[in-house]
């Protein structure tokens, strides 16, 4: 299940205050110098830059589970659900050009600022996993309670930049802001089979922090939605990388 992450309006608000002088709503905000990406060939999207593990090349037969103690054991938590999200990329898409309108700079909300047009699967896979890369550089952020605004990172809910490997989404009511964990155990896909070693072993070498919240109503109580970064090619959501895993086991601490 895709979730779409909640922002917290006055944390950003806090952050863009203490950081630079925005304009308002209905104010045009100057980008950031920034290179544009060069996309993929889209019949060989790159690999993406991940981390390491020992465990990457053991197969896809091996089931990639750690092998505890019974005091490892007795502190972890199983039967999650874990979700990656990422930042998508606009210049994978080439859907139909759709105007977008929203805040053109960080310290409002629900703007009606026309804030350009982009691919239309871009856009809906802003509103999916919350942030998308335009081809200018700047980022299109999403939320609930914000709507659509542009900015110069794609944002956490406690107002910082999200990072790869490290920020996480959680019902906060079940895994605190702040909360840091470990994977575990990858559980099985969807369908039950054993996700791939080196997806697991990435996801499994990472240090996890909760620093984004679920849209009210949306997450569950063993839900987690994981930030790997941006998406590396034109068919990302048919990539090994693109996973939920169910039944997975964090250690939290």
């Amino acid at each position: 299940m895709r979730l779409r992450r909640k922002a917290a309006v006055a944390v950003i608000m806090v952050a863009a205050t203490a950081t630079a002088t925005a304009a308002g709503c209905g104010t045009k905000a100057e980008p950031p110098a920034a290179s544009k990406s060069t996309p993929a060939s889209p019949t060989a999207p790159p690999s993406p830059t991940l981390p390491t593990s020992p465990t990457a090349s053991t197969g896809g037969t091996k089931s990639p589970q750690d092998t505890k103690s019974p005091q490892q054991q007795s502190s972890l938590s199983p039967g999650w659900e874990i979700t990656v999200y990422y930042t998508a990329v606009e210049d994978y898409h080439d859907g139909t050009p759709t105007p977008v309108t929203g805040c053109p700079t960080l310290n409002c909300k629900n703007g009606t600022d026309d804030l350009g047009s982009y691919p239309a699967d871009f856009v809906e896979a802003v509103q999916d996993e919350g942030t998308g890369r335009t081809s200018s550089g700047r980022y299109l952020n999403w939320s609930y309670d914000i709507g659509y605004w542009l900015d110069s990172i794609p944002r956490t809910s406690d107002g910082q930049s999200l990072s790869p490997f490290v920020s996480a989404a959680a019902d906060p009511d079940v895994l605190p802001h702040g909360t840091r964990f470990t994977i575990a155990g990858c559980g099985t896909e969807d369908d039950g089979s054993t996700p791939p070693s080196a997806v697991c072993a990435a996801l499994k070498d990472a240090s996890w922090e909760i620093t984004d919240e679920f849209t009210p109503g949306l997450g569950g109580s063993q839900h987690i939605d994981a930030y790997i970064g941006p998406e590396t090619g034109e068919n990302f959501t048919d990539s090994d990388w693109y996973i939920t895993l169910n039944n997975a086991r964090i250690s939290i601490g």
